[in-house]
């Protein structure tokens, strides 16, 4: 018990033991979800890099580091919805740095609103299938665990789709990232890298129709904001009138030009959460890449993803009936802030999402997308080539990009 150890008077004071460090941030985000969940950590080397997954939140990614002194944690990760240990109306804001969920959002297809019901946030539900509840481990190892789930929807017309989920999340390694990226990360770079690989299967016993309404793979990434931190994608450049435009940013009324800007092949967004908004990128706009650079922890973040070649059908998730159900976006990122005056934030947080074609599978069938996340720190110089080589701007071209 403390208290109970007395000094005499002119006796030395005891040695007082000395003050525990402080926790690293991942430790701390580790130590919080593991007083409320079950985690699966994958890791390849002790004090080295980690990535965590949450069996009870749909198989989340919820956060991952490069280890390390310091020990970044880079997922955000929703205290709040996880502290109260009961389901919350419209969503369960559990964040993650790689969830799972299915599209559209919105339209006459849409999978989160009730047939009639009008397209605001009151009415929005994301469906609980990917919103609730534990999915059943598959498989596990030191460095990847599997989940299935079997799941019935019923979209905005009233079709019904009955889909089988198996994902799998694996730690990468640096190998992986020349693979994938074409690019070296130079020996005094740390990286931690995972990627999900997200196969559907219509389980039904009819195909999905595009007059009923088909389906994507989505997948999103919500990561802690920062005033410095700005979202930074390549696209792909040509006339407007032939490729269309070079941005959605109409998702939740038009983006002002204070927090977007395109200069030369390169969009550049805010990830900032304190101004609710959203911008996509077409099929044919769309690269297999998609970034952000936080210049106040001098952490580089990359999403990259699987595209069929030939792909030109993407489901549509503006929130109204829509003449083109199938014109979606590939390439979303997302920023949040408060929807309205005096209404708070989901998080705040900023998202990179990618989204498979829309799918038209035969019973049985299936089609598999894999995003694959990986977060680099260390000498600035490093990062400036690799920020250069992968997303068509160095780092003074990403913190100068709204002056």
């Amino acid at each position: 018990m403390l208290g109970l150890l007395t000094v005499g008077c002119g006796a030395n004071p005891p040695e007082q033991a000395p003050a525990p460090a402080a926790a690293s941030a991942f430790e701390s985000d580790l130590a919080f979800l593991r007083q409320h969940t079950e985690v699966v950590v994958l890791s390849d080397a002790p004090g080295g890099a980690q990535v965590v997954v949450a069996p009870d939140y749909q198989g989340r990614v919820m956060t991952s580091t490069t280890g390390g002194a310091d020990a970044a944690s880079f997922g955000w990760i929703g205290r709040a919805a996880i502290s109260a240990r009961q389901k919350q109306p419209h969503i369960n804001v559990f964040g993650g740095e790689d969830r799972f969920w299915l599209g559209p959002e919105g339209g006459q297809f849409s999978l989160y609103f009730s047939k009639g019901d009008p397209f605001d946030l009151d009415h929005w539900q994301v469906p609980e299938a990917f919103d609730w509840g534990k999915w059943d481990v598959d498989s596990k190892s030191a460095d990847a665990v599997r989940f299935r789930k079997r799941m019935s929807l019923t979209n905005y017309s009233g079709a019904r789709l009955d889909v089988d989920v198996d994902r799998s999340v694996r730690l990468l390694r640096p190998a992986d990232f020349a693979t994938h990226l074409g690019s070296q990360l130079g020996s005094d770079i740390r990286m931690v890298g995972f990627e999900s690989s997200n196969t559907i299967t219509n389980a039904g016993r009819e195909r999905w129709q595009p007059n009923s309404g088909l389906v994507s793979v989505w997948i999103l990434g919500m990561f802690a904001p920062s005033p410095s931190t700005t979202i930074t994608i390549p696209f792909v450049p040509g006339d407007d009138s032939k490729l269309g435009p070079v941005v959605n940013d109409a998702y939740f009324g038009k983006v002002p030009a204070d927090r977007l800007r395109v200069k030369g092949p390169v969009i550049f967004f805010r990830g900032d959460g304190q101004y609710r908004s959203k911008i996509g990128l077409s099929p044919s706009r769309a690269r297999s890449i998609a970034g952000s650079y936080d210049d106040e922890r001098r952490v580089l973040t990359l999403v990259q993803y699987t595209r069929p070649a030939g792909a030109d059908q993407y489901v549509n998730s503006m929130w109204e009936v829509q003449r083109e159900p199938f014109k979606g976006d590939v390439i979303n990122s997302y920023n949040d802030g408060p929807p309205a005056p005096g209404k708070p934030p989901l998080g705040p947080f900023y998202e990179l999402e990618t989204s498979s074609p829309a799918l038209s599978l035969s019973p049985n069938e299936q089609h598999t997308h894999v995003h694959r996340t990986f977060h680099l720190m260390g000498p600035a110089a490093d990062l400036d080539r690799i920020a250069r080589e992968t997303l068509g701007a160095g780092l003074d071209d990403i913190r100068k990009a709204f002056e």
